[in-house]
């Protein structure tokens, strides 16, 4: 039986529901949680031998984590690349807002959040991240739009890039964000000067301050509430930001099948991709997280030549491997 890209992704996020449905078992070690009454911490109840599992930050814990991330990335790129015809025929506004749309309403499916249950502070996080998602969405693929997709993310990594820079705690570790910008410069110029649209360029670079910000706030979110709850409720509210904008650029009017191909592509991003970033934050630190992600451009770059047919210059090549190299060495020496 062949099955489709979609259609693998939508068993991985079924999957992903009914994982993130099961109780987490407790971990072994003094955790505390607040009670409800006095939001002061008690202890959590010791777990069993059975019940352990790796504490995050082991290496077990951070190679899931790196495979997750790379899961992520790929599953972006790939649902940008996919998604071009219908950024250029409906509009990319339109086209994001209706992503985040079917993406919150799948996942509300999924999860069943009870809402009354969340405390202020849940509430205050979801919103941010939520506002902060639709943000950094609109201002991708408005970039998308304009620029070659390895050049919207290359620009778009600067985010990550400083969040990298902000957590170092030695000297020689800012080898590796200094090796990964010059990647970066070689990726969006050549001989001839800036390969860039200057509107292009200013949304990624819009993207950028999203993402670093969502890095953030994803790992805070997936902290304070369990499952994918956090993810969900997140999502519905950057559904309701994008709405205005989503709906203006096309007068309210959405074509039936703009719907259908919307939902297949909500799949491939935003919400895999939140999905396995949020699980990811959970099992190793922020900055490693961040400099990891610095292998996108490469991904970018080499989904948008295969599938979309952009070429890459020796300068772009070069460009990707100093990339891959600074991600790979700054992981390595975590």
């Amino acid at each position: 039986m062949i099955v489709s890209p979609a259609g693998l992704a939508g068993l991985a996020l079924i999957a992903l529901g009914r994982r993130a449905a099961r109780p987490a078992p407790e971990r072994r070690g003094p955790r505390y949680t607040a009670t409800p009454m006095t939001g002061q911490p008690e202890p959590r109840p010791m777990a069993t031998d059975s019940e352990a599992t790796p504490a995050p930050g082991s290496t077990r814990q951070v190679a899931v984590a790196a495979v997750m991330a790379l899961g992520s990335m790929s599953c972006i790129q790939l649902g940008a690349a996919l998604a071009k015809p219908t950024l250029e025929s409906f509009g990319p506004l339109g086209t994001t807002w209706l992503r985040l749309a079917w993406a919150a309403l799948l996942l509300v499916l999924l999860t069943r959040p009870k809402l009354r249950s969340f405390t202020r502070s849940q509430w205050l996080s979801a919103v941010t991240l939520g506002a902060t998602m639709a943000a950094m969405t609109l201002c991708y693929f408005q970039a998308v739009n304009r620029i070659p997709l390895g050049l919207a993310t290359a620009i778009e990594f600067l985010g990550p890039l400083g969040v990298a820079a902000v957590g170092m705690r030695r000297a020689w570790h800012a080898v590796w964000p200094v090796l990964a910008l010059v990647g970066v410069v070689l990726l969006v110029r050549d001989r001839s000067g800036w390969t860039v649209d200057l509107v292009g360029a200013g949304f990624a670079l819009g993207a950028a301050a999203g993402w670093a910000a969502y890095i953030v706030l994803m790992k805070r979110v997936g902290q304070a509430f369990t499952g994918l709850q956090g993810l969900t409720m997140s999502l519905a509210v950057a559904a309701i930001v994008a709405a205005p904008w989503g709906l203006a650029e096309n007068g309210g009017h959405i074509p039936l099948p703009v719907l259908g191909i919307t939902i297949g592509l909500a799949i491939l991003v935003p919400l895999l991709p939140y999905a396995l970033e949020m699980m990811a934050l959970r099992r190793m630190p922020t900055r490693p997280f961040g400099i990891l992600m610095s292998a996108e451009p490469a991904i970018g770059t080499l989904v948008g030549f295969v599938v979309l047919g952009q070429a890459l210059s020796p300068a772009q090549l070069a460009g990707i491997a100093l990339v891959v190299i600074a991600s790979l060495g700054a992981v390595a020496g975590e």
